[in-house]
């Protein structure tokens, strides 16, 4: 059985995406950015509210599909400034210093919005 749970973008359909599928007992978290209710950009110019937000609609997702936090076992996260990887980090081990999944930090050259600062990925194993 697979289920889907919708990001809300109008970009869902044309590019062929959802915020997260899960298929069985795994859960998996598409790139996730830093949007606001409102539909903006939150936390511009401040990296770590940029990732917090960034958890937040993750663990969200998580919770649509049954699962939480705790069954997290990989993070993705994609920065633009090599310099924000510990505000960052320091937000990561907030959500996940008791799970600790497996991790990657990576810089790249951009991402979709010149606003965004960061950018998460999570996979995740549903027990029993």
């Amino acid at each position: 059985m697979r289920s889907h749970v919708s990001s809300g973008s109008p970009f869902e359909p044309v590019i062929g995406f959802c915020r997260a599928v899960r298929v069985g007992d795994r859960v998996f978290v598409s790139g996730t950015a830093p949007i606001g209710s409102d539909g903006k950009t939150a936390g511009v110019g401040d990296p770590g509210a940029q990732a917090r937000r960034c958890w937040e609609i993750v663990v969200e997702a998580l919770s649509k599909l049954g699962a939480s936090q705790a069954d997290v076992v990989r993070t993705r996260t994609y920065l633009v400034r090599a310099e924000d990887w510990e505000p960052v980090g320091r937000v990561h081990g907030e959500f996940f210093a008791n799970v600790r999944p497996a991790s990657t930090m990576v810089v790249v050259a951009a991402l979709l919005d010149p606003d965004w600062v960061v950018e998460v990925e999570a996979e995740a194993v549903v027990a029993g």
